[in-house]
């Protein structure tokens, strides 16, 4: 069986809510009000302070909460050499209408470097103040293809993709290899991809753009396999898939048997982060192509909305999902963090402690 340490029966995807002095202060940095340096030193208190408040709620795993970014992926998607934000692409929710927002597009623009370590500086002010285990979130290495495909890499700077998808594991092998040297031992990717290519509409932009859905699986796959290859034994990597989650809206639905077989068995990492709150995740039949060496952290318990959710429909969910996979493979947190971009989803930071205390709650219950 796959060890649950990390990830851990009572687990979370990473983002918080930001306080009002983060808003504050980044829209004063944006003002010229304040320096970068400032800036930090704000972000430094506000983490201390959220890490804190996180470890109390009994979880074993922490995170910065992503306090020093807009977007989970953005940030730092831009700090490569040859990426830039150019347009959306289409949901297939109604968020164009209802919050006035679909999903940013990459595109590469020249040729991908890493030319400069982007989160370790983040680990190490993380690892200064928790007591758990630190937790680093950056996008899955696919953010920078699928949104975009063919079209949305110069043909100039590659005209072969083989060459294009060499380079950006490359860069991802630079990235991880600093934030192991600096002491990193979890290590999430954050794949909303793997998850929109379960979605009909999604399939279709993907064939609109000159790409085959049942083929974009396993070259995903095969992208992050090379991005994680050659790790430490003692490095813990999780994948976590997401539909959407912006401001509590979503930006597809499908459940996972378009992908599962790849997902679960060549895809090269030790646990998986499941969206599974409501019904746009489908049902738990798709598990059954996990192996017994990896970890699945069920998300039941919502990010989008206040309410807790009863223990026993969270336990009787469990015992469902445990028909396709082992119980002691499965653990428990929310479906995603409670703020993928920095405006959050529709609760207070209250609630959001209450919700991931409830996680602790029911995870101790059901495993004891």
């Amino acid at each position: 069986m796959s060890p649950i340490d990390p990830p851990f029966r009572a687990d979370h995807v990473g983002s918080l809510l930001r306080p009002p002095g983060i808003h504050d202060a980044r829209a004063r940095r944006a003002a010229g009000e304040i320096s970068a340096g400032h800036l930090r030193q704000i972000e430094d208190e506000a983490i201390a302070h959220a890490v804190t408040k996180l470890e109390a709620t009994g979880m074993r795993s922490t995170t910065d909460g992503e306090f020093r970014r807009a977007w989970f992926h953005l940030d730092f998607l831009q700090e490569l050499d040859g990426v830039a934000v150019t347009g959306n692409i289409a949901a297939s929710s109604d968020s164009a209408d209802t919050v006035h927002m679909t999903p940013p597009k990459l595109s590469v623009v020249g040729p991908l470097r890493h030319s400069h370590n982007i989160q370790v500086d983040d680990y190490r002010f993380l690892a200064s103040v928790a007591t758990q285990t630190p937790k680093v979130c950056i996008p899955s290495p696919t953010m920078v293809h699928f949104r975009g495909g063919r079209a949305g890499i110069d043909v100039d700077a590659y005209p072969d993709l083989e060459v294009f998808f060499t380079d950006l594991a490359q860069c991802y092998r630079d990235e991880i290899n600093a934030l192991y040297q600096a002491g990193c031992r979890y290590l999430q990717l954050d794949d909303t991809n793997l998850a929109y290519l379960c979605d009909p509409e999604m399939r279709q932009g993907a064939v609109d753009r000159g790409d085959d859905p049942d083929d974009l699986p396993r070259a995903y796959a095969e992208l992050i396999n090379h991005a994680i290859g050659g790790r430490p034994d003692d490095l813990t990597v999780a994948v976590h898939l997401c539909r959407g989650n912006y401001r509590s809206t979503w930006f597809a639905q499908g459940g996972y048997e378009p992908v599962a077989e790849v997902l679960f068995n060549e895809l090269d990492v030790d646990a998986y982060f499941l969206e599974y709150d409501d019904e746009r995740s489908g049902d738990f039949q798709p598990l059954r192509h996990v192996p017994d060496d990896k970890t699945v952290v069920l998300g039941l318990i919502t990010s989008k909305r206040a309410e807790l959710e009863p223990y026993d429909e969270l336990a009787a969910r469990v015992d469902e999902a445990a028909r396709y996979v082992d119980l002691e493979q499965l653990c428990l947190s929310p479906q995603c963090g409670f703020a993928s971009t920095i405006e959050g989803n529709e609760m207070t930071e209250d609630q959001q402690w209450a919700k991931l205390s409830h996680v602790v709650d029911v995870a101790e219950q059901i495993w004891s």
